[in-house]
């Protein structure tokens, strides 16, 4: 299996004593130069997350299209877009044009979304799950209706009075072709892993699982995994889904990196209750890099998946996080069986 590594950032800003990012433009211009950094690091990929109502990066195709015009090689991804707050059909234009622009290089994680600032957000924006639904049949509906958009599905009747007379379907424009197999579901239980795969969208295996079994983080990721590449076989489609996981990893190589992540060193998974229910969140890696390569060798989720997505601290500026990455691929990734992209078959 090769290995990917990509970069995940939420994209905070504060006018806040030692931020780097202080403005919304800060966050953007910020993610369009650590792209171009991460790339030519030889890093696989780079990430956004998208959230609504928060100092925080919110229209993900504005931002993904700059990215591919500043970029030639690295794949450009959402982890994830909350589908709760979209039009399904204009998110369609706006991801295939994206995509188009970057020459068919972007992964886009859509979900239901996470717990958020906003009291039901995606109300605000008009969109209102039915009376008998819930907010993730919202979601799934809404997924539905857009991977069916970009795969060419008719979307509407065409008015013969605009079209010479000719009747039929219509499709939204653009297309491109191969982005529906490049859509990715952020999962957050096992069996939504298995829903996803039935879909036929790869899984981004959550940064926390709304369930708790009792076995470590890692574990419980790896056993999602399985079931997802289970349901994946079962369903029988054509081609080989990927897997993402996320990782908070910093090596430290410096002062600086101790001086912000040392005490992160001994972290273990965490348990409480989101939302209530019982949820468990994996731990944050930082570590010496002889010890932090050996760590995430034996963590079991990311031995399973195919990417890594490292969550960055981006509010330290594009810098610090340039040199950060550049420490992972140096130091860490080897151990996980990550091969520069010039060194690849």
């Amino acid at each position: 299996m090769e290995k990917r590594i990509g970069f995940l950032s939420f994209g905070h800003w504060q006018p806040i004593p030692g931020s780097q990012v202080r403005s919304g433009r800060d966050a953007l211009v910020q993610s369009i130069e650590l792209a171009e950094a991460a790339e030519e690091l030889g890093v696989d990929g780079a990430y956004v997350r998208v959230h609504h109502f928060a100092r925080q990066l919110a229209s993900p195709f504005p931002l993904l299209a700059a990215m591919a015009a500043r970029t030639s090689r690295i794949e450009l991804g959402t982890g994830v877009i909350d589908m709760r707050y979209e039009n399904p059909l204009y998110m369609a234009e706006e991801a295939a044009a994206a995509d188009l622009i970057s020459g068919g290089r972007l992964q886009l994680g859509i979900s239901r979304g996470s717990p958020e600032t906003a009291l039901r957000g995606s109300e605000a924006f008009g969109y209102v799950p039915a009376p008998d639904g819930s907010d993730a049949d919202l979601a799934r509906q809404k997924a539905g209706l857009f991977l069916a958009a970009i795969s060419g599905a008719p979307m509407a009747d065409a008015d013969p009075r605009m079209t010479g007379g000719a009747a039929g379907k219509l499709a939204i424009q653009p297309q491109s072709p191969g982005l529906a197999d490049r859509i990715w579901w952020g999962a957050g239980t096992r069996a939504t892993g298995e829903w996803a795969a039935q879909q036929s969208m790869n899984l981004m295996s959550s940064t926390l699982l709304s369930e708790d079994t009792g076995v470590p983080f890692d574990e419980l990721q790896a056993e999602q995994i399985a079931r997802f590449r289970a349901a994946w076989d079962e369903a029988g489609h054509p081609r080989q889904p990927r897997v993402s996981v996320s990782r908070s990893v910093v090596p430290l190589v410096s002062d600086e990196d101790r001086a912000y992540f040392g005490s992160e060193r001994s972290s273990q998974d965490q348990v409480g209750l989101l939302e209530g229910v019982r949820s468990r969140f994996g731990r944050s890696y930082a570590a010496e890099p002889d010890e932090l390569a050996e760590q995430l060798a034996k963590d079991a989720a990311v031995r399973e998946a195919d990417t890594l997505l490292i969550t960055v601290p981006n509010m330290l500026g594009v810098e610090y996080n340039a040199r950060l990455l550049e420490n992972v691929v140096r130091y860490v990734a080897p151990a996980i069986g990550w091969v520069h992209p010039d060194q690849r078959g």
